[in-house]
């Protein structure tokens, strides 16, 4: 009795990966822009929601204003997605060096976000192409992934920022029921 239970786990665990196959091959690009896609999301929201005058809100005066984080993600979007497209992407500091209103701000990151959207909507074999990012060589799906992250830890910050101001953040809140 125990050799044909045993037996039986064996063929079920071995046969797993046959039933369970993903969708998408993991590590693709697929991947990078559904992080992406998640986070950008959050980010813009946050954005949209915080008030004017909240956008030169800081908690210490060491660290950027709300709305200079926003400026830098939207500048260093801009300079990684560049990277993916294997395209000149300016300077990182670009937008938070020149923008300083809401309205400005916010333009600059949803126009980052239509840009990014073209790098992420590459194939894996565009993707798997080199770069040039920070100095050093990579390749372009690198470029998309340490964008999502980037904008995640940034994202990190956002979420302090809206608590400080009283408000939940977009990804702290409950989902609409379907």
């Amino acid at each position: 009795m125990h050799r044909i239970t045993l037996a039986a786990a064996v063929v079920a665990v071995a046969s797993l990966p046959l039933m369970s196959r993903p969708r998408v091959a993991s590590g693709s690009v697929t991947d990078a822009r559904a992080i992406w896609s998640d986070v950008s999301a959050y980010v813009t929201q946050s954005a949209e929601d915080m008030s004017d005058s909240d956008y030169a809100f800081r908690p210490t005066p060491e660290v950027r204003t709300f709305g200079q984080i926003i400026a830098h993600i939207a500048g260093s979007q801009h300079l990684m997605c560049a990277a993916a497209l294997g395209e000149p992407g300016g300077s990182e500091d670009d937008v938070e060096k020149s923008k300083t209103t809401k309205a400005d701000i916010l333009a600059a990151l949803k126009a980052s976000n239509e840009y990014c959207a073209r790098a992420y909507a590459q194939s894996d074999d565009q993707v798997s192409g080199s770069t040039k990012l920070f100095g050093e060589a990579h390749s372009r799906f690198y470029a998309l992934m340490l964008n999502a992250t980037h904008d995640n830890e940034h994202y990190g910050n956002i979420v302090t920022y809206m608590r400080m101001r009283g408000m939940v953040p977009p990804s702290s809140r409950p989902s609409p029921k379907s």
